[in-house]
């Protein structure tokens, strides 16, 4: 049911875009979506409120108050505030902005909305995006943004309405990062990998941190996995970064549709050279950061306290990212990363004496290959480095998967891991840290494999090379029977291909062309 909701939104949502830029579109539609959450959220405890006022059984029971007295009630900002819900000014309620949807200035309304909301919650200062009087949309088509947008809420109970809204703003920004395709990429990571990451980290609590957190995915992926395995919104703290602004607007709104508590610092800006969180030790780190970046680099990094298996080169930033995570991670924290596939054998400028050092302090707990075309915006295969500060088991070993061939297309170009799959992965990684199952190597899948052999391979962390290839059934056919089966039907097959080569011939004759 909510699936079709949701490609029906879509759909129409696309087709009034018109010929605008989906990269600037989505700012104007997940910007609504986020308003019209928010409101929905303040109307669902305002209706609460309602009640409880006149229940004489209620704390909250206001006597032989008037209706007027009652309206007034309503409007006191701490009821609203003590519940973790933005308080939204009556002008700037999505009513009031439905009512004007067919207004010629209903751009300037819902800019100056956002200028309201934002001066009335400081937690939303400098995230929304006000730039709807000057959007390019065709006459009317902003208007019937707003009234699609209204059609999105279900009942009264706002953690349905957060739920469904939630859902429909991580759809939305999945079809963004498709529409937009290689752009996209830059602030969506697809859901498949982050489910792997989560899946592989089991983050229950604690301090979660991503360094380069796009629209918020890592985040919202952690919070419905606790929330899977019993534990509740809120066992963990959200901390993130992200140096483009409009990204880290998106996910900013992103988890606060969701009403999870976030710190992505005081502003947008880069990880490397201005750390919004130098002081945090994560006990969970998930990043997908870019591949590969040949710019990260400033004077100011040099003899840098996170560079401590080596200096990273400067023409490419994967062992800065791998080394900033070791840095920020808690003694017992554990990391995941997304990484090109050359992050595992690259020799160039330092980065085979940095890994080196790195398998030898036994900070690599697993590494996994995947499969291709699972991101937007690349077709560089990718792989996943687990990191981890200790090893509390397994001490001296690297566990190694290989999940190249476990992807499933969903389109022409776009592949993903199942939920199958990811189970496969997780249920292998937790065998072998002897939380639940037996641990089993399996041919051409998965290999736990000592540093000692890993060093001899130059400390190249490519799991093919070690999970070695996948057994072959024996069918029990005698090679000579299998062989006179083959030959027999091959020969079949080429009789039939000179009878048709003899008919084509003939048909061609009888129209004139021979050959």
């Amino acid at each position: 049911m909510l699936d079709d909701i949701k490609k029906t939104l879509w759909a129409t949502a696309d087709k009034l875009r018109a010929n605008m830029d989906a990269a600037e579109y989505k700012h104007l539609v997940l910007g609504l979506i986020f308003v019209k959450y928010i409101s929905d959220a303040f109307s669902a405890k305002q209706q609460e409120l309602a009640v409880r006022l006149r229940d004489e059984n209620d704390e909250y029971y206001f006597g032989d108050a008037s209706d007027e007295d009652i309206a007034a009630e309503l409007e006191v900002r701490d009821y609203y505030t003590a519940s973790n819900i933005f308080w939204v000014p009556e002008s700037a309620r999505w009513e009031t902005l439905r009512s004007a949807a067919k207004a010629p200035d209903i751009g300037k309304r819902i800019d100056d909305a956002l200028t309201l909301i934002e001066a009335e919650n400081a937690k939303l200062k400098g995230i929304l995006d006000k730039r709807y009087a000057r959007a390019q949309l065709p006459d009317g088509k902003l208007g019937e943004l707003v009234d699609l947008i209204s059609t999105i809420g279900f009942g009264d109970d706002p953690n349905t309405a957060r739920d469904v809204l939630g859902q429909v703003y991580e759809y939305f920004l999945g079809m963004f990062a498709n529409a937009e395709g290689k752009r996209g990429g830059q602030f969506y990571t697809p859901a498949s990998i982050v489910k792997t990451l989560v899946a592989v980290l089991s983050p229950h609590e604690g301090k979660v941190y991503d360094p380069c957190c796009g629209s918020g995915g890592m985040f919202v992926q952690s919070e419905k996995f606790i929330e899977a395995h019993g534990g509740k919104l809120g066992d963990v703290s959200i901390y993130g970064q992200e140096a483009n602004p409009t990204t880290w607007r998106l996910a900013a709104m992103n988890l606060a549709i969701r009403g999870i508590d976030f710190n992505l610092g005081r502003e947008p800006n880069d990880t490397f050279v201005k750390n919004q969180h130098p002081d945090l030790r994560a006990d969970y780190i998930l990043a997908n950061p870019p591949f590969n970046i040949s710019d990260w680099w400033h004077g100011s990094l040099m003899g840098d306290p996170r560079w401590v298996y080596g200096d990273p080169p400067q023409g490419n930033a994967n062992y800065a990212w791998l080394q900033h995570m070791l840095y920020h991670l808690k003694p017992t924290g554990r990391a995941g990363i997304v990484l090109a596939n050359g992050s595992m054998s690259s020799s160039q400028n330092n980065e085979g004496t940095i890994r080196a050092a790195m398998v030898k302090a036994d900070v690599i707990e697993v590494m996994v290959a995947l499969p291709g075309q699972l991101f937007f915006n690349t077709q560089i295969p990718a792989c996943l480095w687990f990191l981890v500060k200790q090893k509390d088991k397994r001490k001296g070993e690297v566990l190694f998967i290989d999940a190249r061939k476990l992807g499933s297309m969903i389109s022409r170009v776009q592949a993903e891991l199942t939920d199958e799959v990811i189970s496969r992965i997780e249920s292998t990684v937790a065998a072998w840290r002897g939380e639940g199952g037996d641990y089993e190597d399996v041919p051409g899948y998965c290999r736990s494999v000592p540093l000692a052999e890993v060093a001899q391979h130059g400390h190249v962390l490519t799991p093919g090379r070690y999970v070695g290839a996948e057994e072959v059934e024996d069918d029990d056919e005698a090679f000579a029977e299998k062989m006179q089966k083959l030959t027999e039907k091959l020969g079949e097959q080429m009789a039939k291909g000179a009878e048709l080569d003899l008919l084509i011939r003939q048909k061609l004759g009888g129209l004139g062309y021979e050959f």
